[in-house]
């Protein structure tokens, strides 16, 4: 038979564990979040910097078959930087709607205040 020391050092053991399982999961979910937020920025830049380069290709392209000088590849450079802004834009706008989604599901979630993970 088991004594009542025991079955309060078992208690106390599992409630450490769980414990610790939460600190883990938290700790977790804390770097992913940074990284999440890092690949956003890197999208981003190469968003701005792909319309960029995009403009400058045609315009260049366009340039060298026409003869037109540089006046095309600055027009094109130009609407590439519009285009990369604008695709930024709409991930930013992107990612804040996901971001107010998550937060309503955390209002909304179960009593531990979570999404039930």
């Amino acid at each position: 038979m088991s004594d009542p020391s025991d079955a309060d050092r078992l208690k106390a053991l599992n409630e450490r564990i769980e414990a610790a399982k939460h600190e883990e999961t938290a700790e977790k979910h804390h770097s992913d979040e940074y990284y999440s937020q890092a690949q956003l920025a890197w999208r981003m830049v190469i968003e701005l910097v792909v319309g960029l380069g995009i403009g400058f290709g045609i315009g260049y392209g366009l340039d060298s078959l026409l003869g037109t000088g540089p006046w095309l590849m600055i027009i094109f450079i130009f609407l590439g930087l519009a285009a990369g802004i604008k695709s930024m834009l709409r991930s930013a706008r992107e990612v804040q709607e996901q971001w107010r989604a998550d937060g309503a599901a955390d209002e909304n979630g179960d009593a531990r205040g979570g999404r039930g993970d």
